[in-house]
Formats: C-alpha cells, structure tokens, sequence
C-alpha cells in the first residue's frame, strides 16, 4: 500500500516503523527536517519536509495516488483540513485523523463526506482511557484486550509462586477446570517469547497470555496467581484530559480522588464530575499523600504529560503503601526499564494508539491489532469471509491451514459464543478468528491468508 503519514512524533515515527518492516510504501511529512532525518536514516522510507495540509506539500509527497493518508500531527485542525484537501484535490480512498479535543469528537456530523471527509477518527485519550478501565476491571492483569466487541478477552498476568498450576504442564489446565474453556496464546520467560505447548511447564515470573470468554477470565486468573481483591479506592494524579475521562467512566462505581496542581483546572474539574473528591497541589507532595490516606488506595494512577512527574509520585505513592500503581509513560525507551519493579504497570498511549490505527491499515478482513509485550508480539482480529471456493480458510480444520512459523490460532468467536481453538476445529463463515503472532514479519502471510479471492465476488 502507498501510505502517507502527517507527523513524525512518537506515534507517527512507531507507524512508520511498523508498516515498513511490512513492505509498504511510506512517506512521512514534518516540519521539522532534523526528526525527518532520524526516521528516513532507520527506515526505508521517503520524507517531505513542510506542513501537511499543503495541497503543494501532498502532491510532493505522493498524494495523486496514495492509497491511505494517516494524519497524526498534534495539531486536529491541520489534521482536519489534511483530509479535506486530500479528499477534495486527490480523491485519496482512505483518510484517518488524529483528534483529540472533545468538543469535535461529540459532533458525529462533523465527519462526513459533506463536511469533514475523516474515514476514521482516532482519539488517543479515548483509546488510552478504555486501556486503563479495562485493568482497573481486571485487577491483578497486566493487559487487558477486548476481542468481538467483549465477547472474549485476552489477558496477561505474572504467574506467582504458589499458583496452582505453577510447575505444571499447560496440558493440566483442563483437568484443573473441567467446565471452563481457555488456551494461553503466549508465554513470555525473561523477555523471551515461547510457543506454548501442552507440556509446557509454567514457571514463576512467566508473563502468561491466555484467552477466554469474559465470563470466565477470573477463573483462569486464579490458576496463575492469588486473586486480588476487587479495588474500592483510586487515587488519580493528573486532571487532564484523560484523568477527567477516566474518573467520569469509574466513579460510580468506585470512590475516586484526584489531584491536580492547576487551580482553574480543579474549579472546572469539581464542576463536571459528580462524586469525584477534587485535589488542588502536587502529586509528589509526601505529606498531601500522607494526609488523603494513600495507604488505604488500592491503586495510584499517574496519568500527567510529564514522565518524570508520573514516575517519580508513583514510587513514592508506593512507598507509602499504595496496594497498586500504574503509570503513563510517553517515551517507548522507558516502559521497559520500569515495569515489574515498584510501578506495578507502565502504560504506553503510542502503543495503545498504533494498534487502533494498525487495524485500519492492514489487508484483509483484519478487524483489529494488539501489541502485546510492548511490541514484542502481535494479537490479530480476523474475520472470515467467503465460501469453500474463495477463502484459504471456510470448511478447513485449524490444522490444516497451513498458519505461517510462530503463529497460533486462540479462539474463534462464532455469533454469540466464544470457541477456544483446537487442532479439529472447522473455520465457517462470518467467524471472528484470534491470531497470535511471535514473529511479526509473517503478518503479510496471515492478512493473505484471510484475504477472499475474486471468485467470490
């Protein structure tokens, strides 16, 4: 595919790097010449250097024939009048825009062809939002993904010692829960990747990913590790756009403080939501802390711009006997270094927003992509279309397709109910179909495989 990105920031830069390993044809256009030079050094890709919504600066980028043009600059309106121009001057197919103010995310008809041409919105904040109330659902989950509309959920937990089926084979799951269907998709040991088998023993610190029907993950959950209890307090540093979006989604259901240093802010902020307590000061100040209590938080949630802010109130707040505590973190080079010590999780909003755009961009049937580890592997959503004739896939047994090095098939979500996958089960049409993959490079592989032939049209 021809793609153009507008905007070589973090998410634009970790889009670049994830299409062009895929073979695409990417252009990526900035203002500044110096972040250009970084990406087209690593890549193997094309810059232009000047603003994005230039109807002179698209043609020069390849606009007369682009098949998609992703722009994903800090600015919505130049994103906004990016896809207009491209609509209107270049006919260009498929147009996604970055936008984060909310005043234009609540007017749907806005984003039409007769106004503003965006195929698909993506609002980080949003995306970043639904990440943590998922977690907060889940607790004691490292990772949370909603497959099929919520049907089924892949979920990441750290096997503990103790655990009952620590030191077991895999296979042993079933004995352990005759009555609840499952499959663990993927196994991280020391960073490293490994194909779960039936005898795979699982050991203490594994980071194990396992799929089920939603009504079932606590269940499973309690085979790795001892269940946590359910959380009743939160504490959110942070009164930004996603600190007001995540207390208005919880707060009726759990009792939620936040502190914010911004005077103003905290006026708007006690004004919009109901039961949220409103904080005015320093989320790194020990004795504000010390005085809401925060040994009685069941989790502290660091959700400022500011890394080192987050970081830093976040190992005090667990100092001070914060149960949990989960921390954005903008820049990719820090999430490793700090997850799993005293941050309980670090939560990665490029990695959460590439894999919402990753969906619009692949071929095929791909409803949607998950990065799991932090990029390390991939979760894929694929429908099945077509019949017998057309597809790779309808009327054939899972063992029998032929799944590229490295890839597992989990589930299968046929109507209403969750299949976990097995060797004999049989791929009908309209099935929602979940994918794990430990080497990205055979993406192109699975889209094709998904991918109807002209037969069938």
């Amino acid at each position: 595919m021809k793609i153009i990105i507008l905007g070589a920031g973090q998410v634009g830069g970790s889009l670049a790097e994830h299409l062009a390993s895929e073979a695409n044809d990417i252009t990526v256009v900035d203002t500044d010449g110096d972040r250009l030079r970084d990406l087209g050094d690593r890549l193997d890709i094309r810059t232009v250097q000047g603003r994005g919504s230039l109807p002179t600066v698209l043609r020069q980028a390849g606009a007369d024939d682009a098949d998609m043009l992703v722009a994903v600059t800090n600015s919505d309106e130049t994103n906004m009048v990016a896809c207009q121009v491209a609509h209107t001057l270049f006919h260009t197919p498929t147009k996604i825009a970055r936008v984060r103010e909310a005043s234009y995310l609540t007017r749907a008809e806005l984003f039409d062809n007769e106004a503003i041409p965006v195929d698909v919105l993506i609002s980080p904040e949003q995306v970043v939002t639904n990440y943590i109330k998922r977690l907060i659902q889940h607790p004691g989950a490292l990772q949370v993904i909603d497959f099929a509309e919520g049907k089924a959920q892949l979920v990441a937990v750290k096997a503990y010692y103790g655990g009952p089926l620590v030191g077991q084979q895999l296979r042993q799951l079933r004995e352990h829960m005759p009555n609840v269907e499952t499959r663990v998709a993927a196994i991280f040991r020391r960073d490293r990747p490994i194909l779960p088998q039936g005898d795979t023993v699982i050991e203490a610190d594994d980071e194990v990913f396992f799929i089920a029907a939603k009504a079932n993950i606590r269940a499973v959950m309690s085979e790795m590790r001892r269940l946590d209890e359910n959380y009743k307090r939160i504490v959110i540093a942070g009164g930004g756009q996603i600190g007001e979006r995540l207390a208005e989604a919880i707060e009726s259901r759990y009792q939620v403080k936040i502190i914010e240093m911004n005077p103003a802010r905290c006026r708007y902020l006690s004004d919009t939501l109901d039961s949220t307590v409103v904080l005015q000061g320093s989320a790194s100040d020990r004795d504000l802390l010390m005085e809401e209590n925060i040994a009685d938080a069941d989790i502290f949630l660091a959700l400022t711009n500011d890394d080192e802010a987050n970081i830093m109130s976040s190992l005090l707040a667990k100092r001070l006997g914060a149960k949990k505590v989960m921390t954005i973190i903008n820049n990719p080079a820090y999430v490793d270094l700090i997850q799993g010590g005293d941050i309980d999780i670090a939560i990665s909003p490029q990695l959460a927003t590439i894999g919402t755009l990753l969906a619009h961009v692949r071929r095929g049937d791909i409803v949607s992509v998950h990065s799991l580890r932090r990029g390390a592997a991939e979760a894929i959503e694929a429908i099945a279309h077509g019949d017998a004739k057309s597809s790779k896939v309808i009327g054939k047994a899972i063992r029998d397709l032929g799944l590229p090095p490295g890839t597992t098939i989990g589930a299968i979500i046929r109507d209403e109910e969750v299949l976990i996958a097995h060797d004999d089960t049989t791929i009908q049409t309209g099935d929602h179909v979940i994918l794990f993959l430990v080497d990205k490079k055979h993406i192109r592989d699975v889209e094709k495989l998904f991918h109807v032939g002209l037969s069938f049209f």
